[in-house]
């Protein structure tokens, strides 16, 4: 199996996790309002995630692309 069908699998089962939390919340037994802040909170948090991997994405393309150079001392 190539690291890309690994990687889809892996996107694929989370974004399945995710879809079947949103559904499972809006689906419970509570009022509206309170399905509604939970359902904002989770996807505040999800946001807020996603960014600090993107983040974490881009430095580590930037160092695979521009690797800092090292001096060897002989």
């Amino acid at each position: 199996m190539s690291e890309n069908n690994g990687g889809d699998a892996i996107l694929a089962l989370l974004l399945g996790g995710v879809i079947g939390v949103g559904l499972g919340l809006f689906y419970a037994t509570q009022s509206g309002s309170e399905s509604k802040k939970k359902v904002k909170i989770f996807f505040d948090d999800i946001g807020e995630k996603t960014g600090e991997l993107i983040e974490e994405g881009r430095e580590t393309f930037a160092e695979l692309v521009h690797p800092p150079k090292t001096t060897s001392k002989k």
